[in-house]
């Protein structure tokens, strides 16, 4: 039923394709933005990128939700629901909204804009180019998106009331890597808040390759379903292959039920027992056999990675050594939008027009002036032939005036 209406909701695009979402050579004034092109584009809602009118030098994302589903009062409130809950997380390890509104009936959600890859098309590339995420690397991801998710998991209200958040949608589509190595969670749109009109229990939402025994069953869920989708993700860092995975959706789904799977060593020699160990309990079908809180798992994850020396800037320039190319487009972009100023890359050095010689004036006696033509100068190579025939013929003399001795 999910699936469906996904789908369905993926195909209304007409109402979208003719929206003009300008480009970064030539922004479109969207209320108090400047959209600079798109970026994005899903079931629900289509990402651009923009700048805000009165603060040129700051690059955000402006999501839009789509036209077709506007007229749905029940897509609103959760489109709006999602951008005020969003408001609310303020931590580093969480990209951050500014603002929700609309503009001429489009309802959007304005947020910082991360330059980079998510974790999905890193590990894409990963499998395309038979590399593995070194552990170290893993390991970083992991600890700040578990320290994400503990922020997210224990706020409260401005009355001090928890709002019982809980993701139910991590995923590496979902945690994002910047060029410069930050690592940031982003859309908690499905999550579960006290704020939501309906507690939806009983609602399959997410991933089903991502979801914990407890979600594919249809129970109640707290945060330690997130801990269990935390340990699919590590896992996949790990050995670079998906943990739950087959083209049938009932058989994937009885597969992530039963949770029994092998350790990342399985896969990857390389990873560690204590390590497997971590990963493992993080996997664990009982959930009071799991990590309890996010913390538990991030302090386990930060002496793990104390022994390796890593320092966050290696997994910047391992991205950015993975998308080299779109990693040199970003730039390029990013310094156009701020400039607002089109910054097209050379492909060759631009050749100067050759100057014509100017012609020398000689004033005559009566006054009259007149234009003579240059005296060309000599280029390189006949000065040098012009100096070779002087050598040669001052050695000839020298040579004549000896025999004549």
């Amino acid at each position: 039923m999910v699936q469906e209406e996904t789908a369905e909701l993926a195909g209304q695009r007409h109402g979208d394709e003719n929206f003009d979402a300008g480009s970064p050579e030539s922004v479109v004034p969207f209320g108090k933005y400047m959209l600079m092109g798109k970026i994005a584009r899903g079931g629900m809602a289509e990402v651009y990128r923009a700048r805000a009118a009165a603060v040129p030098g700051q690059l955000l994302a402006i999501k839009c939700m789509r036209t077709s589903l506007a007229t749905e009062s029940r897509f609103v409130e959760m489109f709006i629901r999602e951008g005020k809950l969003a408001m609310m997380l303020a931590h580093p390890g969480i990209v951050r909204t500014f603002d929700v509104g609309s503009v001429d009936g489009r309802y959007f959600i304005s947020m910082e804009f991360i330059g980079g890859k998510d974790l999905n098309h890193v590990l894409r590339r990963c499998q395309e180019t038979g590399r593995r995420v070194p552990i170290p690397h893993a390991l970083y991801v992991a600890l700040r998106t578990c320290e994400a998710l503990q922020y997210a998991h224990t706020l409260c209200n401005q009355q001090g009331r928890p709002l019982n958040i809980v993701n139910r949608d991590v995923s590496p589509s979902n945690i994002r890597i910047s060029y410069d190595g930050d690592v940031k969670m982003l859309d908690f749109g499905i999550a579960q808040a006290l704020l939501q009109v309906t507690s939806e229990i009983g609602v399959l939402k997410g991933k089903f390759s991502y979801m914990s025994p407890e979600q594919i069953r249809g129970l109640p869920l707290d945060r330690r379903t997130d801990i269990f989708s935390m340990g699919i993700v590590i896992h996949e860092m790990l050995s670079c292959e998906r943990l739950f995975r087959d083209e049938s959706e009932f058989v994937l789904m009885e597969m992530v039920r039963r949770a029994e799977v092998k350790p990342p060593s399985a896969f990857n020699p390389r990873v560690p027992p204590e390590v497997d160990a971590l990963v493992m309990r993080a996997l664990e079908r009982d959930p009071d056999k799991r990590y309890q809180e996010a913390a538990e798992c991030a302090k386990d994850l930060e002496q793990l990675l104390h022994a390796y020396q890593f320092a966050p800037t290696e997994l910047g320039e391992f991205v950015r050594g993975l998308f080299p190319a779109d990693y040199r487009k970003e730039q390029t972009i990013a310094a156009a939008c701020l400039s607002g100023e089109r910054q097209a890359v050379p492909e060759a050095p631009a050749v100067l027009p050759e100057k014509k010689p100017r012609r020398r004036r000689h004033r005559h006696r009566d006054g009259t002036v007149t234009k003579k033509r240059p005296i060309p100068k000599l280029g390189v190579r006949p000065a040098v032939l012009w100096i070779a025939a002087i050598v040669l013929l001052a050695a000839g003399i020298a040579i004549l005036m000896v025999a004549i001795r």
